[in-house]
């Protein structure tokens, strides 16, 4: 990495940003709340069911289509033509109880100048659910979800130029919050601020190796585990 991401937040490498995006899980709201394994044991639990295997052996090919096209549900599409909305109202089945109202997220999201969206590999369903239990729904002006990006998911390049042209971004004056650096990487090269969330105490979670930050990750600018103190840290009055 010929550079290493800043922690703290300089007010004016943000000061042109007029378009804010977040991804939903693990950004909007922290790691640690793992709201992302109940989804997780869902999506096992579907291609168990579809394919009659183990669910060990189902959870292992469920990971590598993950990993391979970006979401099981792509992997699923592709290699067994599966309804895609059957499969994303499987998984946001969950328990949003978890997580807990937000005021200083809330605040700081409503403070940032321009626009906001939620720009995720899920439904508008989960994310709305998500967004509401945490307080913060009401600060977004959209949501761009899987079946808006007509189920390709990031990283492709195309659902990041379809969300750019849906809502007429000019992506040299945007910024993208995400948990995964591979979903930052086309954000960068749109001229996009890219800021990576990262769990507390990184060195204690249990992550698969492309996950995690490397030093080859040379296209993300910031780095924080605190997503409203980083926001917050923009203020500049």
């Amino acid at each position: 990495m010929d550079k290493k991401p800043k922690t703290s937040p300089d007010p004016i490498d943000f000061d042109r940003i007029r378009d804010w995006v977040f991804d939903l899980d693990n950004t909007l709201y922290p790691h640690h709340v793992n709201l992302f394994a109940q989804i997780d044991r869902n999506m096992t639990t579907y291609v168990q069911e579809l394919l009659q295997l183990e669910p060990e052996e189902a959870r292992v090919l469920q990971k590598r289509y993950y990993h391979e096209h970006g979401t099981t549900l792509q992997g699923l599409m592709l290699h067994y033509g599966i309804d895609p909305d059957s499969f994303l109202e499987r998984a946001h089945a969950i328990d949003y109880s978890a997580l807990l109202p937000n005021p200083e997220l809330g605040e700081a999201i409503k403070a940032l100048p321009g626009r906001k969206f939620i720009f995720t590999n899920g439904s508008v369903p989960h994310a709305e659910a998500a967004a509401r239990a945490l307080g913060i729904l009401d600060h977004f002006d959209d949501i761009f979800d899987i079946v808006a990006a007509d189920y390709v998911p990031k990283p492709a390049g195309a659902t990041y130029d379809k969300f750019a042209s849906l809502h007429r971004v000019d992506t040299r004056n945007a910024a993208m919050f995400e948990d995964l650096p591979r979903n930052l990487q086309v954000p960068k090269t749109l001229g996009m601020r890219t800021v990576l969330l990262v769990p507390r105490n990184l060195d204690t979670v249990l992550m698969e190796r492309w996950e995690k930050l490397s030093d080859e990750d040379d296209h993300i600018d910031y780095v924080t585990d605190d997503l409203a103190g980083f926001l917050g840290g923009l203020r500049t009055s």
